[in-house]
Order: C-alpha cells, then structure tokens, then sequence
C-alpha cells in the first residue's frame, strides 16, 4: 500500500481537508462566474474539455513545488520577482525569434536585478497560456455594427466579422498546443548556452545597442564577467549551473473550465493542482466577494496571484487572504498592486497596515501598468513611462516607509521594438504609436523601455540602501 505523502515545509489543505470544506475542481460553479464565455454548442465544449482532461499537463507539481519555495523566499526578501510578457498572446506569435526575443530581455533585466540588488531572481513570464483576456464591454461597435468583443485567441478572433467573433470551443484545444510548443521551446533554451552568463554580452537586440542606458547594462555585464573570471581562476575550473536559468510560467486563470480541466490530483500527494500553469493570477474584474474564480483558486495547490487595486478596501483584503491561505503559508499569495500613480499613495498603505496588523503572510509586487492605462490623442490606448516608473518608485518608497518589502515586479513587456508606450529612452512619443503598435490588447514595454525600466529599478533600491 503506498503512503501519501504530505508536505511538511509548504503545508496546503489536502483533499479531504478541502471536500470537508465543501472544495471540489468544479465547485465554482456555485459561484458568480463573470467574464465567461457563452458557447452556442454547450456538448462540442465538453468534448474539447474532455480531450484537453485526456491530454499530459503542461506543466509538473515539483515545477510548482520549487517556484512556491522561491517566492516564500521573496517574501522574506531573499529574492526578487520578476513577472513580464504580454498582455495577451496570440497563436500568431509562437515564433522563434519572438520567444527568444522575450527570454533575452527577461534575461537582461534579471542580470541587472541580481547584480544591483545582490540576490536571486524568481523569473515568471506571462506566456504559454495568456491567452484569454477580461473585457470591459460584451460587444464592440465599429461603424454602426455591433458584434461580440474580442476575448483572446482561445476564444475567438481579433478579425472583425461575426464568423471570427464567434466563441469556439476548438480554441481551447489549440491553446493547449501552442502553450506546449512554447515550454518546450523555453525549458530547451533555459537548460543551454542561451542562458549562460557567461554569454550575457551577446543577449542584446540590434536596436537595443542606441538606448543611453546600454553603456550601464554593459559596466554591469563587465563587473560580472570578472567576479567569474576570478572565481574560476581561483577555483581553477568553472563555475558550474550558470549555463541554465528557470523560467516558470504564469497566467490569468479567466477561463474556469479550462482551467478546470487541467485541475488534477498527482500521485504521491494528497493535493490538487492547476497543471496548466505555475503561478495562476485572480485580475481585478473577478476579484469580488462571491466570485466563483475565488472559489476555484482556494482549492488548488499552486502560488496564486491576486491583482489588488486602489478600490480594494483593507477590511475586504483581510478575509480574502483568509480564504485563499488558511494556513498562512508565505509562499502561496502574492499580491499584484495595480493602483495607477494618482491613487496609490492614499490606497497603498492602508493595505499594507491591515495585512500587518493581521499578522498575514504575503509577497507583494507592483504592477505599475494597468493602473495608468489612459488614451492618447488619436484614440490610442497608451500607457506613460514616466507614470509607470513613478508608480513603481513611489511603492518602493512606501514599503520601505513602512518596514514592508516589497518583493517583486509585474511588467507587460515585449522584445520587439514596438511602439506602444510612450516616453523613456526610446523617445516613443504619441505621434510615433501607429509606427510599430502591435499589441491585440493593451500596450507593452518594448525592449529598450524594458531594460531601462530594470536599470531604474536598481537605482532606486540602490538610493534606498543609502539612506
């Protein structure tokens, strides 16, 4: 008879624990379930779900297992998140150069961030599975027309016709591929020579080499190459396991039956996860009392992500975290702060003050982007450097005021030299947004912003110390 084994380490409610508690997979269907899709052929959806439930998971318990432990460690800051990639991907991008191109420029940040604030990076991307996005409006009106708005790729399509804005189910399926061809590609590039250190100097893209901050990133890559060459030197050999990196994945749990189909129990273990990602995030339209993705996520084994904005009242937060950690484990919540630079200096603290008076474990992280959305002149959606860097700094100022640590950042970003925020040393401004505007959602990071987004970052860590 073979024993089932319980983490000691990282307790978590086990499945009996969770069925005493009323918990199943599909007890969110109980719940108010918003931003979800309406099939026409309910039975083509279940047959999709039921092949996807037949299929190997995307990602494995112990993948789960070690980035819950790296984050427990962030949130005693002894590493540092860093979250980035696309608002919304697309079947379309699976593309080599595109996914190496946002490795290198996770890559090149993480150096700068490990350099700078002398520790670890925990290195979560937003792709294979960010496939499904919230939206504001059902519909979407174009020159008198209304038709169903865009929801993702594994939904419907981005073209403008009632044919392609029609929710099918096969989409699923096919999200399930292009995730899978992604990791594999990612897991193949992390555990070779792409992701050597010692290589670092040959991570950067083309127009990369124009920004003013290029020189620091070099100085930085420079000092690093010799502290190796030193250690090895006095080692006489070289230094072994910096020629891989881990990269773990991470998505908006949106769509709950997908999500749901991937919810499995392993063996050796009494507890359930999501094998459809490491780290799952709750975002800011399902994040309500009663929600059925609240629901969903308490049950399951995984870190989760909850997006916290400047409308969420201390005394809600307090039973949220409650709810979703029982156990009060460190490693298994880490709250994305969204506010916008207008409102996190009035909404910030009071949500620091009551998870401290309640004595709750937490990593928390600022996601400066979705807070300072706005549309520029020509009806644009656009998001300003200068807000998202002052945001980012005034929550750094903040923790720090209040003996908090903030543990970590949630970027939407790209390797591509686009054209979608404006201002930094790219000099992107309003006028430039139709040049390279690529993205199906919301605008992103380029490369060049991304990098001296980083740089920035370090800077000011680096003034913290300081005083």
């Amino acid at each position: 008879m073979q024993r089932v084994l319980r983490s000691t380490m990282f307790p978590s409610l086990t499945r009996m624990e969770n069925t005493r508690l009323g918990w199943s997979p599909g007890s969110w269907r109980t719940k108010e379930a918003a931003q979800q899709v309406d099939y026409a052929d309910e039975e083509h959806l279940q047959t999709v779900l039921n092949a996807i439930r037949r299929q190997p998971p995307l990602v494995t318990s112990w993948e789960i297992e070690a980035l819950r432990k790296q984050l427990r460690e962030a949130a005693a800051g002894r590493r540092f998140l860093l979250q980035g990639g696309d608002c919304a991907e697309s079947f379309e991008d699976c593309q080599e150069e595109l996914i190496k191109n946002r490795l290198k420029i996770l890559l090149q940040m993480s150096v700068v961030l490990i350099y700078s604030l002398q520790m670890p990076v925990v290195r979560v991307g937003r792709f294979a599975g960010q496939y499904a996005k919230p939206r504001s409006k059902s519909l979407e009106t174009r020159n008198g027309m209304s038709l169903p708005s865009y929801r993702g790729d594994n939904i419907n399509d981005l073209e403008f016709t009632p044919e392609a804005r029609i929710p099918d189910p096969e989409r699923l399926m096919e999200a399930y591929r292009y995730s899978a061809i992604q990791l594999n590609f990612v897991r193949a590039l992390a555990d070779g020579k792409f992701a050597d250190i010692h290589n670092a100097d040959y991570w950067g893209l083309g127009f990369a080499q124009q920004s003013p901050h290029i020189k620091s990133y070099q100085t930085i890559i420079g000092k690093i190459r010799e502290a190796l060459r030193f250690a090895e030197t006095v080692a006489d050999d070289p230094i072994g396991g910096l020629n891989r990196v881990d990269f773990f994945t991470s998505h908006e749990a949106l769509h709950l039956p997908y999500e749901e189909a991937f919810t499995r129990q392993v063996p050796h273990s009494d507890s359930i996860y999501n094998l459809s990602t490491h780290l799952p995030w709750i975002g800011k339209r399902t994040l309500f009392k009663g929600s059925a993705h609240i629901e969903y996520m308490r049950g399951i084994r995984n870190p989760i992500g909850i997006k916290v904005s400047a409308e969420m009242a201390p005394s809600d937060l307090v039973p949220l975290l409650r709810n979703l950690n029982p156990l009060n484990d460190p490693g298994r919540i880490t709250m994305i702060t969204r506010m916008g630079v207008a409102k996190i200096e009035n909404a910030l603290p009071g949500l620091i003050d009551a998870v401290q008076r309640a004595g709750l474990n937490a990593l928390w992280c600022c996601d400066p982007m979705h807070g300072n959305t706005e549309t520029a002149s020509g009806g644009i959606k656009t998001r300003r450097f200068d807000n998202i860097l002052a945001e980012l700094e005034t929550a750094m100022d903040i923790h720090t005021s209040m003996k908090s640590i903030l543990g970590g950042v949630h970027f939407e970003l790209t390797g591509e030299d686009v054209t979608e925020c404006v201002g930094g040393a790219s000099d992107v401004g309003e006028a430039d947004l139709n040049l390279r505007y690529r993205s199906t959602v919301d605008p992103r990071l380029n490369v060049g912003q991304s990098l001296e987004m980083a740089l920035r970052i370090a800077q000011k860590y680096q003034a913290l110390e300081q005083v």
